[in-house]
């Protein structure tokens, strides 16, 4: 298949117009295929008449084409592409029709069958250049059009769509008129749906799962529905332009490969968040943000568009930014931007040191699998937290007046960076220009480490040493020892605004116990702290005040273990030291996670690996212990979610399985009982007879993935290979879902277990390339991320995937992922080291 090239883009675009796509869907003609049928009109400019072009489409069977109604051979289809040839001057109508398949990766028309009850589920993703498995088009975003949608379905299933849906009977179903969309943005979900529907401000909204998560949509609707309302609102609050479609449909859906997609009145998010099990409030915050998120979008990319992909910022990042603030503005998730900074700003820090980092906004992304590369930490979290600096600087009146002057010059229509910049520009007098180029034209992250010195008369002054080029509009916190609490509280003395790069030392009064940059996190840049600011940290990071303000040290520390300026062991006593004491749980789950996933496993050898997981275990009895009162059951959750998964010993925590509960709560909910039991498989303490005992509990699609986990644990060799084949064997018949790939790969390589799998680590990448290679992007994002030894710290790894990037030729998608896993395997190495 071929990809889309910017140039190709850029011709067709100066070539046609395309106005109106009616597309008639057939769900109703089996398992494997669905019929699809496409009429186009289109107009060819004067200028460019007697010219070639092409349609991308990707059918299982293509029936018939015909061009102002002159049949066109099926059999000149080349790949993707149908061509177009000698287009006259004028309107066109291209007719289509194909049998397309379904797909079990999340990509295209993605069908479902719920194990719990059987029904089954459709919905699209048609994401980037994915439209093509579902209906012929003209794919990229700048030849917008009106869409005409209708829906053959089984009886008794409802179908969603991007504008309100009719019922015309027999099956058939009608979707409202579109405004002008781009083709990726067109969406269809059909099924038995279970519905939850109110109004809001005069428009339909609803939510939608499969039904057998009724009762847990149920249980939360209220919150959701809250939720949704209050950004709504926020967001006509911030904006000029009112809400651009007819409708707001919610549903979650199967087997969902990103958060969520921002279809245009039809979001759709993974249905994780429809919680079966107890969550913690971060996680609740957590998906308020992305409906915030999806909801911005409705304007940050469905009204105004980017123009082509290297402008994908134009979308991430600002829905990034404003889900986050939209969240803290209006909803009663005050606390969003210290999740940020610890969970989603370290993906950014980490995405930005390696060698596939790239600007916020880059110069030119070449095609489509290029660009599908750039939605990484970069797009989001960079992207997100340079706007937040872009706000500290601009000011937020500006800033929003900028945005409101982009919506009035480009609704329904495309935009680039320039454009942008340009309606920004015309809001302020500063040089948003050379701001623009510093930010979003650059690499790699700025690190700001402080200078204290003597000054007259016993006080000090403060210089700020940058390693970079950005400049930082960034809060200075002084904090001195609380004399009047026995608590070790430090407490605020000033919060100083300092431009950096600055050239005259900033006074700062007597020497402050701890002195911090960037207080408030406003600025994206790694920071260091001085001597006596380092052993204040040391002895008193749980005395800080304000979590925001905790969260940048934790970052701070966690940056500094992965540069190798800071052992791994110190971070684990930190933790151990300060999080018996901590109140935000965003902070208690990003540096645990870090403990477990990053330093325990990779930073350590396995010869420390021991002490490092008893070290954690006994910090998780700590946490629970402080909640024996009930009052914190989200620390709690979070406590022994992690006690469960650094166990070393499977007495407790077979204990806790046999009797449902742990003692003084929680009881075992479906995620706890299969947590504990993947826990046991990798310690060699249950067998296929328990996995089956407790899928026989838990038949759900969940409790599917659960035991393809555990089963791909197990310390056994037939285990092993059974587990490999099922990923990585060559029979479409049998091939994994997206959802059971990922779960079999997060079970098969465990630290415990490196002699066992040894003779794997070299079968990987050529067998990862294979996969990658016949079941396209998705599949290789998860063969990459989660399939990849990353246990494996050694040289032999690393000579592997070198010669494999060299030598095997991933698809880009799997390369990606490759030359960042080897890079962080790299980096773990040194840190190893020392």
């Amino acid at each position: 298949m071929s990809v889309l090239t910017r140039d190709e883009a850029q011709t067709r675009a100066q070539l046609l117009d395309v106005h109106r796509y009616t597309i008639e869907l057939d769900l109703t003609t089996g398992d494997e295929t669905f019929d699809s049928r496409t009429v186009v009109r289109f107009t060819t400019r004067a200028d460019h008449a007697d010219t070639d072009t092409f349609v991308e489409i990707k059918p299982a069977e293509l029936r018939s084409v015909t061009l102002d109604g002159q049949p066109l051979d099926p059999e000149t289809l080349d790949g993707n592409r149908l061509p177009l040839k000698n287009l006259t001057a004028g309107e066109h109508e291209l007719r289509v029709e194909a049998a397309m398949r379904y797909s079990r990766t999340g990509e295209g028309m993605h069908r479902f069958t719920d194990p719990t009850d059987g029904e089954t589920y459709v919905y699209t993703q048609l994401f980037m250049d994915d439209v093509q498995r579902v209906f012929a088009a003209f794919d990229q975003p700048d030849l917008k059009a009106v869409f005409d949608l209708s829906v053959r379905a089984p009886e008794g299933w409802t179908v969603l769509a991007n504008g309100i849906t009719e019922q015309l009977g027999d099956g058939h179903w009608r979707a409202a008129t579109t405004p002008l969309i781009s083709t990726y943005l067109v969406a269809v979900a059909a099924g038995p749906w279970h519905s939850v529907r109110t109004e809001h401000r005069g428009l339909p909204f609803g939510l939608h799962c499969r039904r057998s998560l009724a009762p847990h949509l149920d249980q939360d609707a209220d919150e959701l529905i809250e939720v949704t309302r209050a950004c709504f609102d926020r967001y006509h609050e911030k904006f000029d332009e009112p809400y651009p479609f007819d409708s707001y449909d919610q549903a979650f859906v199967p087997e969902f490969n990103a958060g969520a997609m921002e279809n245009p009145g039809l979001v759709t998010f993974r249905d994780e968040f429809v919680y079966r099990s107890a969550v913690t409030d971060t996680e609740r915050q957590t998906r308020a943000m992305v409906i915030a998120h999806e909801m911005a979008h409705m304007w940050f990319g469905d009204l105004v568009t980017l123009r082509w992909w290297d402008d994908i910022w134009l979308n991430e990042s600002f829905a990034e930014y404003m889900g986050y603030q939209t969240c803290a503005e209006a909803t009663r998730f005050t606390d969003t931007w210290t999740d940020f900074g610890v969970a989603r700003k370290a993906w950014g820090y980490d995405a930005d040191q390696r060698p596939s980092t790239h600007p916020v906004a880059p110069e030119a992304v070449d095609d489509t699998a290029a660009a599908l590369l750039n939605f990484d930490g970069i797009s989001y979290a960079k992207g997100a937290s340079a706007l937040r600096q872009l706000v500290a600087w601009l000011g937020e009146k500006d800033f929003l007046a900028g945005i409101n002057t982009h919506f009035a010059r480009h609704k329904f229509a495309n935009a680039t960076l320039a454009d942008f910049i340009d309606s920004l520009a015309a809001n302020t007098e500063r040089d948003v220009h050379a701001w623009a180029d510093t930010w979003l034209r650059t690499t790699g992250v700025d690190t700001l480490t402080p200078a204290v010195t003597p000054g007259e008369n016993g006080t000090y002054n403060l210089t700020v040493d940058r390693a970079g080029s950005r400049p930082h509009r960034i809060a200075v916190g002084l904090y001195d020892q609380d004399l009047g609490d026995n608590e070790g509280h430090l407490a605020l003395r000033a919060r100083l605004d300092l431009d950096v790069p600055h050239t005259d030392p900033q006074p700062i009064g007597k020497r402050p116990a701890l002195l911090l940059l960037n207080d408030g996190d406003l600025t994206y840049a790694k920071v260091r702290f001085d001597p006596e600011s380092f052993e204040t940290v040391r002895k008193g990071l749980a005395g800080l005040p304000d979590p925001l303000t905790r969260a940048v040290v934790w970052n701070a520390l966690r940056d500094a273990v992965r540069d190798g300026e800071l052992a791994a062991t110190a971070y684990l006593e930190a933790a151990r030291t300060h999080l018996p004491h901590e109140t935000d749980l965003a902070l208690v789950q990003g540096v645990l996670a870090f403990a477990t996933a990053q330093i325990a496993p990779r930073y350590l050898t396995p010869e420390e690996r021991p002490a490092a997981l008893a070290t954690l275990s006994a910090l998780c009895r700590d946490l629970i212990r402080r909640t024996e009162d009930g009052d914190n059951p989200g620390l709690r959750l979070i406590a022994v979610r992690h006690f469960i998964d650094v166990a070393a010993h499977p007495d407790t925590i077979a204990a806790w399985l046999a009797d449902g509960t742990v003692p003084g709560g929680p009881e075992l909910d479906p995620e706890l009982r299969w947590r504990v039991l993947g826990r046991l498989a990798v310690l060699g303490a249950v067998d296929e007879a328990a996995i089956a005992a407790e899928l026989e509990r838990d038949p759900s699609a969940t409790g599917q993935e659960g035991a393809a986990r555990c089963r791909a644990a197990l310390p056994d060799e037939e285990a092993k290979a059974r587990a490999w084949a099922a990923m990585f064997a060559t029979d479409d018949s049998t091939d994994l879902s997206n959802y059971l790939f990922t779960a079999t790969a997060q079970g098969f390589w465990q630290p415990e277990q490196a002699d066992l799998v040894r003779q794997y680590v070299p079968r990987y990448y050529a067998d990862a390339v294979a996969v990658a290679a016949r079941r396209g992007p998705a599949i290789a994002d998860a063969a990459g991320r989660w399939a990849f030894p990353a246990h494996a710290v050694d040289a032999d790894t690393l000579r592997l995937g070198e010669d494999c990037l060299r030598d095997g030729e991933p698809i880009p998608a799997l390369r990606r992922k490759l030359v960042d896993q080897l890079d962080d395997l790299a980096r773990a190495l040194r840190v190893r080291e020392g």
